[in-house]
């Protein structure tokens, strides 16, 4: 073959790969890779809305599985079957995994574990406890405790059913006696499907288990199944964080030192537009936490008293201290008192940002009394007594300004001492000395 028939035999190849790679390539995108999302911590708003979010991008791309790795201490009860909903309703079937080692799913992660079409730990992972927990994170009293223990038991005998009585009993357990078990434990009971040491593991263990999604049962084909993390955008990261009580109290109490400053020196809009929106944060969130109101109302009569003292300056500190009890007192209140241990906010942050807040009003304080001892060095009072000379017939100069002035008797001539006797809008009322 000569070397003019091998250049053109090429030439074509690139043009014949040239016109297929887009087809290729479109192929090798729109391969199924199964999704892979985190719970992390504590329930929140923020992470319905992700789990709502990666099923509808895991159906909208035909993915054959959607891994939700689990690790939390639980949340609200509202939240948790909203959370069981979503799984349940996926067309594509979701395997929960607790993981990882050291890793729990209590109280409603407990059945939002067996609301997975697969239910797996990790090793050394817990899943239990699941005491119901109302919306508002306060202690049921006793019919209101019966009424949702026994719904939140048929809701784990539904989702429990289908392992065996012996789950069944456990599921029941974990809720109507807040028992907690390990991995082995849950697996010797039927509780879980089985334990996988890590997500290679969890994917080869997958391959050809039959699971039953939407009233129809579907054989997981997972052998070199490739799996393509899917993490929480930016926007339900940020609203994710404002769950944390510790997070809100900090934006509330910088947001009302911020508008605190901006009262104090007005002129400015940075420091306003800040705080604003740092009070609208924190709203946010405290609007998906476990409050108590009475706590609220302290925290905002505490800032109350903080501008009041910057304003009255004469109560010499006693303001500031009622402030700092209230901001303390309310604080804990707010959260503490309401929710469980894993919503309540620090108790040496609120100490030392309740602190922080006082010393700021006090140098504020400090500073607005010695401006009060300082002589007076601007303005009308001033004027009065000072001397000049007169420049023209009716004007004179006084310290460095030149005034318009009228005489208090007689006339006046250039060159004439006077003497500055009131002030009168822009007028000097003057006498000859």
């Amino acid at each position: 073959m000569r070397h003019g028939q091998v250049f053109t035999l090429v030439r074509l190849w690139l043009i014949i790969g040239a016109l297929l790679w887009p087809f290729t390539a479109r192929a090798q995108t729109t391969s199924p890779h199964a999704l892979l999302m985190s719970l992390e911590g504590p329930l929140t708003p923020a992470m319905l809305t992700y789990l709502e979010r990666v099923v509808a991008q895991a159906e909208d791309s035909n993915a054959p599985l959607i891994i939700l790795q689990l690790n939390t201490p639980g949340g609200s009860i509202d939240l948790m079957e909203k959370i069981v909903s979503a799984i349940r309703n996926s067309a594509v079937p979701v395997a929960v995994y607790v993981a990882p080692r050291g890793a729990i799913a209590g109280s409603a992660g407990t059945l939002i574990t067996l609301a997975g079409h697969v239910a797996v730990m990790a090793p050394e992972t817990a899943i239990g406890a699941a005491s119901p927990v109302s919306s508002e994170g306060e202690d049921l009293n006793e019919t209101m405790e019966a009424k949702v223990k026994q719904a939140t038991m048929a809701l784990a005998r539904t989702l429990a059913e289908r392992r065996g009585p012996e789950a069944v009993r456990l599921a029941e357990e974990t809720i109507d006696k807040a028992r907690a078990v390990t991995a082995n434990e849950a697996q010797a009971a039927g509780l879980i499907d089985f334990i996988a040491n890590d997500l290679p593991d969890l994917v080869r263990q997958l391959d050809e288990r039959t699971v039953w999604v939407q009233g129809e049962t579907r054989t997981l084909l997972t052998s070199g199944l490739l799996v393509d993390e899917a993490p929480m955008t930016l926007i339900e990261q940020v609203l994710d964080l404002l769950a944390d009580p510790n997070i809100v109290f900090i934006l509330l109490s910088l947001g009302n030192l911020l508008i605190i400053i901006e009262l104090r020196t007005p002129g400015g809009w940075v420091a306003g537009l800040v705080g604003v929106a740092c009070l609208l944060l924190a709203f946010y969130g405290i609007g998906t936490l476990p409050v108590n109101w009475f706590g609220l109302i302290l925290i905002v009569l505490a800032f109350g008293l903080f501008v009041a003292e910057i304003a009255t300056p004469t109560t010499f500190g006693a303001l500031t201290l009622a402030g700092a009890i209230a901001l303390i007192i309310g604080a804990l209140v707010l959260f503490n008192s309401a929710a469980p241990e894993f919503y309540q906010v620090s108790v040496p942050l609120v100490v030392v940002t309740s602190i922080i807040m006082a010393g700021l009003s006090l140098v504020v304080l400090v500073v607005a009394l010695r401006s009060i001892r300082r002589p007076v060095i601007t303005g009308s009072q001033v004027l009065i007594g000072q001397t000049g000379e007169m420049r023209t017939g009716d004007s004179a100069q006084v310290g460095s300004e030149l005034w318009t002035v009228e005489p208090e008797s007689g006339s006046l001539t250039v060159g004439d001492k006077v003497e500055v006797l009131e002030v009168k809008g822009l007028r000097l009322r003057v006498r000859k000395r």
